[in-house]
C-alpha cells in the first residue's frame, strides 16, 4: 500500500485488500524489528561490497568480503538479501581463441599434461592471446598467468598478432618474477612455437611447453581468465579508442584481478593476497 498511495487513496486500497485504514497506519507507525533493522544494516555494506566489484560479485564472493572485515553472516543470508535487492554476480562464457598454427613451426613438448597442480610461485606459467574489441578496431592483448595463485604476472597489448606482442608480455614476467626454472605453457599458435620466442625463452631459463591441437582443457586456465575479462569488463563497457581500451584493461588487470578480486580456487582470495599470505606462513 505504501508503495502505490500515489496512485491510488490508502481507504480505496484498505477496501480492496480487506484490511482497516487504522490498522494499516498502526502496521506503519510500528518501528522495525531488530532483526530486520540488521538486515537493512547488513544490506547497505553489501551494496558497497557489490558496488566495489563493479557490480560482478556473486553472493559467494561478497560473503568471503564480508568474512574477511570481520562480519560473521551465513552466506544464505548474503543470497536472500541480494536475490531481494536485485543484486546478482555476472557469468562468464567462454571466450574465443585468436591463436592459430603453423604447421612449418616445430611446436614445444607438452610438459604439463593436463596437471596444473604446482606447490609455489614461479613453476607454472600459462599464457595466451585475445582480443578486446574497440570502436577503432581489434586490440589484441597477450597475457602470463602464474597457475599457483592464478595472478598475472607479464601482459601486453598490440594492434596486430606478431610475435612481439607474446615476448613483450614474457619480458614483462620475466621481469617482475625472475624465475629460477618456469615452464611456460601455451597452445600451438604461431606466435608461440616461433625461433623468436624459442630464443627468448631460451635466454631467460624459461622452458617452453605447448599443449596438444584442439584440446578445449589444455589451455583452460588461461582461458578462464578470459572468460571472466570478458564478462566483468568487456560485455559492460564499449570503447571509443585503442587508448581507453588500454587503460581499461590495465585497470582491470592491476587495480582490480590481481591486488582485489576474489578467486574460488584460493579460497576467496585474490591472487596478491594468496601470495602475501603464503609467504608469510612460510617466513
Amino acid at each position: 500500500m505504501s508503495a502505490h498511495q500515489a496512485e491510488f487513496p490508502i481507504a480505496t486500497m484498505a477496501r480492496v485488500l480487506g484490511v482497516s485504514v487504522s490498522g494499516y497506519y498502526a502496521w506503519r507507525s510500528r518501528p522495525a524489528s531488530a532483526h530486520d533493522t540488521a538486515d537493512a544494516a547488513l544490506l547497505r555494506r553489501i551494496r558497497t561490497v557489490h558496488a566495489a566489484s563493479h557490480g560482478t560479485y556473486g553472493a559467494p564472493r561478497v560473503h568471503a568480503e564480508l568474512q574477511a572485515e570481520g562480519t560473521a553472516v551465513a552466506r544464505k543470508r548474503v543470497a536472500r538479501l541480494m536475490r531481494g535487492a536485485g543484486l546478482r554476480g555476472v557469468s562468464r562464457r567462454r571466450f574465443p581463441t585468436t591463436t592459430q598454427r603453423e604447421p612449418s613451426h616445430r611446436p614445444a613438448n607438452d610438459l604439463v599434461g593436463r596437471d596444473f597442480r604446482v606447490a609455489g610461485p614461479n613453476r607454472l606459467w600459462v599464457a595466451d592471446i585475445t582480443y578486446v574489441p574497440t570502436a577503432a578496431g581489434f586490440l589484441f592483448l597477450a597475457v602470463v598467468l602464474d597457475a599457483w595463485s592464478r595472478r598475472i604476472v607479464g601482459w601486453a597489448m598490440a594492434t596486430d598478432l606478431r610475435t612481439r606482442l607474446v615476448l613483450d608480455a614474457l619480458d614483462m614476467a620475466v621481469t617482475t618474477r625472475k624465475p629460477a626454472d618456469v615452464v611456460h605453457h601455451s597452445d600451438q599458435g604461431s606466435q608461440y612455437t616461433s625461433v623468436a620466442f624459442g630464443l627468448r625463452c631460451k635466454e631467460a631459463g624459461v622452458r617452453p611447453s605447448t599443449g596438444s591441437v584442439g584440446d578445449a582443457y589444455d589451455n583452460a586456465m588461461a582461458e578462464a581468465f578470459f572468460a571472466t575479462l570478458e564478462c566483468e569488463l568487456l560485455d559492460r563497457r564499449s570503447f571509443r579508442s585503442q587508448a581507453e581500451a588500454r587503460m581499461a584493461v590495465f585497470a582491470f588487470i592491476e587495480g582490480f584481478y590481481n591486488p582485489t578480486r576474489r578467486h574460488s580456487a584460493l579460497g576467496y582470495l585474490s591472487p596478491i593476497e594468496y601470495e602475501a599470505r603464503a609467504m608469510a606462513e612460510n617466513d
